[in-house]
Formats: C-alpha cells, structure tokens, sequence
C-alpha cells in the first residue's frame, strides 16, 4: 500500500507488549510476547510499546488521565522512529492471550487520532474478539472504532473448521484497486469450500440463536457480575471482563499490588486445580483466563464461578495462606 502510495520508506509496524497475532516470524515479530522473540522471532521493522495495562501501570491516574497518558506511548515512539517510516499500528480492542487487558474507556479515540495525524494504517486484530464474544459482531463496532483493516478467525467458524480472513476498509481497498494490479496473495487452502461451508452455517446458527443479543443483554453482565464475587478472594488482584471474555488475576498481595516473583508458578497452579475439578482455564503468566462459548447459560456460569473459587481456595492452601 505504501509503495503504491509513493511512500515504501513507510515499513515499520508497531505493536504492544503482550500482543499476540500468531507465530509465523512475522507475526510472532509483530506481536509482543518475549518468549516468542526468544525464539528468533523477531524480524526488523517492528517496534512495541506498553499496553494500556491498568492494573501495571494506572497507579493513581483517573481512567482519562491513564487513557490520553498510555495512548501517548504510541506517539512518542512514532517520533523516535520517524513517522515517515512508520507504515502501521496494531493492536486488538482487548488483548487476550496477553492477559484479558481491557483498555481504559477512550483509550482507542486517542490511540486513532495519533494514527490519523502522523499518517499511519491503524489495523485492528479481532481474531479472539470478533463474532460476537463481546455482545457485538466486533469489538470494534462496540468500541466505535474505525480501522484500516481487521483480522478475523476463531469465531468464523467457531473453531470446528480453520479459517481466517483480513478485511481491508476502503482508503487501502480503493489504492490496490486502482494501481496495485494482481495481488499476490493466495494460500493452498484459502477459501476452502468446506471451512467457507462451515462459516456460513455458524454465522446462521449466531444470528437464528440471537446468540450475540444474549451475551451483550444477559450472559456477559451475569459473568462480569458472577466472577465479581471472586474479588475477595485472598489471592485475587482484580477481575477483568469484557463481554464472555475475562480475566482473574492472582497477586501475592492485594496492598500495592504485589506480585509474585516466579511468574507463572502460582497461575500454573491454580490451572491445574481447575482443570482437575472439570474447568479449563488458562494461565497467563498469573493471570486466569476465562473465554467461554457464546451458548454458555447461568447455569454455566455459576458452576463455572464455584469451581474457580474451590481452585483458588486450593492454590491457597498449596501456598501455604
């Protein structure tokens, strides 16, 4: 797009710590988990910036105050590199393989104004958030953001066949249609009928259930509330949701937080104990990640909820407190 745009000097990418857009080098570059860069993942051209992570990093700022500061993080690494330089920014409306961080309210206006200002492609990754999972067909819509493009999966399909997809908004659509001739960019199995066959009856089966209508008007306020209750707990910092997506992190302490010092050990830990007692949740680094199906009833959500405390109340007793 940027060379069609006579400006090809325009090829750096910036993402956040923690972000996660899959693990071709490429996009394991792109995305911001160490662990991955350790494994040589990590190409040129690709620069991060902390994430909106408030229970890190907020402190004592009120939530616009943190919104316009952690957005600035962007701009100001746009400037070290050189906004000539910089082709895009990418991020997803909430990070979830990173830690369920759910942005400041705000946040993302700023965040587009940045990229409008300095000319830069602001590409959004609904790949978890998209389809319905927030109580709307994309985290986007609910965010009233306005990407250069999008990428989807997961949901597409609800995982029983794989297939993905990019969207591209209309500024970058109309340049490659005007002047980018043919473009290369097929896969062996891109737009497999069969996954295209599977799309199509899940994006049905959403819309006949009203499934997106339940999780934003009953399901996903019931688990935010529902999961709640677990903020008590001894060994819970905070809990984080955004329609059925949330997250509960673990803290050695409440007062300050404190963290614990082997990242990971304690969240380990706690999955194990859910997964023995029939739930699956994911540890990242000590934060447990809850992303249920957008069928899940009250019912599902109260067992879910009692399991994770008995969880919770055997790490603790694994801990010693």
């Amino acid at each position: 797009f940027w060379a069609l745009e006579g400006k090809p000097e325009k090829r750096v990418i910036i993402g956040r710590e923690y972000g996660y857009h899959g693990s071709t080098i490429m996009s394991a570059s792109m995305g911001g988990m160490s662990g991955m860069h350790d494994q040589a993942a990590n190409e040129p051209d690709f620069e991060h910036i902390r994430p909106p992570y408030g229970f890190l990093y907020q402190g004592n700022q009120d939530e616009a105050v943190f919104a316009a500061n952690a957005a600035s993080w962007l701009e100001d690494r746009i400037i070290e590199v050189g906004a000539d330089r910089v082709a895009a920014f990418v991020a997803e409306p909430v990070q979830g393989a990173g830690g369920v961080i759910v942005p400041p309210d705000g946040y993302f206006a700023h965040i587009e104004a940045i990229c409008r200002k300095h000319d830069i492609l602001f590409i959004v990754d609904e790949v978890i958030t998209g389809f319905g999972r927030t109580g709307h067909w994309f985290a986007s819509e609910k965010m009233g953001l306005s990407p250069d493009m999008m990428t989807m999966a997961k949901g597409l399909t609800s995982g029983y066949m794989p297939m993905s997809a990019v969207m591209v908004g209309d500024r970058v659509a109309a340049r490659l249609i005007a002047d980018g001739g043919e473009f290369y960019h097929g896969f062996t199995y891109s737009g497999h009928p069969v996954a295209a066959a599977v799309a199509l009856a899940n994006l049905d089966l959403i819309e006949r259930e009203n499934m997106i209508e339940t999780v934003r008007d009953d399901t996903g306020p019931y688990f935010a509330s529902a999961l709640a209750s677990l903020a008590d707990h001894r060994l819970v910092g905070e809990v984080r949701t955004f329609g059925l997506l949330a997250a509960i992190e673990l803290v050695k302490s409440k007062d300050g937080p404190v963290m614990f010092e082997d990242t990971g050990t304690v969240g380990g830990m706690c999955r194990d104990h859910a997964i023995q007692r029939g739930l699956m949740m994911r540890a990242v680094r000590d934060a447990m990640i809850l992303s249920p199906a957008l069928s899940y009833t009250r019912a599902d959500i109260d067992e879910t909820v009692a399991i994770a405390r008995k969880a919770l109340d055997a790490t603790a007793t694994d801990l010693g407190l």
